[in-house]
């Protein structure tokens, strides 16, 4: 498995199609190789961005929905470590982004057990409904 380093590659990543969503997450994916005519002037070309083997994962966790780095490391590890699911699937650059902040009533601690608990959970179910897509 790969990871998604900068931010061309992110937005290739995005560009595809959400294919899984949970109330706190989505899933896009973009198969690879990526045809040419999608890099605009003035950006690296494809082959730059990607090898086109194999699969390649990004986690975005933004501050705006998680506001201690300490949670958001935490919820970019999890995305890391559920992900090695998708080994074995066609090459394709997915990209999980978290899209509405888990209650802090609910969550008081930033690394909480039944945090790790919930967005582990939430993942795989993330990753269950990917791979029912893909089939």
């Amino acid at each position: 498995m790969l990871r998604l380093r900068n931010r061309d590659q992110f937005q290739a990543g995005m560009a595809g199609a959400t294919i899984a969503r949970t109330p706190h997450f989505a899933l896009h994916r973009r198969a690879l190789p990526l045809p040419v005519e999608f890099v605009a002037d003035g950006e690296a070309p494809a082959a730059v961005l990607f090898r086109p083997t194999g699969v390649w994962l990004g986690a975005m966790v933004p501050k705006r929905w998680a506001r201690r780095a300490v949670t958001r490391n935490a919820i970019r590890r999890q995305i890391y470590t559920v992900g090695l699911c998708l080994e074995g699937q066609p090459p394709a650059a997915y990209v999980v982004r978290l899209r509405t902040a888990f209650d802090r009533r609910q969550f008081v601690s930033a690394t909480s057990e039944a945090l790790r608990r919930a967005v582990r959970a939430e993942l795989e179910q993330l990753f269950a409904r990917a791979r029912r897509t893909a089939a």
